[in-house]
């Protein structure tokens, strides 16, 4: 069996929404995301992983809404795409 370990990063074990996406999402939904989410985050640093505290993680922190501003503001400078 060949096994290969290579480095994990935060953007390996993430999932982003977009506003319009997080509007579907129920609240046992929601509370579950942000459960695994910052759990999945603590893990990281845990093991020595260094970056910036990731966006959706200050959000989640914060109990504010974690979508991602990102693909919003690429839908306000190119409506209808």
């Amino acid at each position: 069996m060949d096994v290969r370990q290579g480095s994990v990063s935060f953007e390996d074990v993430t999932v982003e929404f977009t506003q319009d996406e997080w509007q579907y999402v129920d609240p046992a939904q929601r509370t579950l995301y942000r459960d695994v989410m910052l759990e999945n985050y603590s893990h990281l640093i845990s093991v020595g992983y260094c970056f910036p505290t990731p966006e959706v993680i200050v959000k989640l922190e914060q109990d504010e809404e974690p979508w991602s501003l990102e693909e919003e503001s690429l839908n306000q400078r190119y409506p209808g795409e």
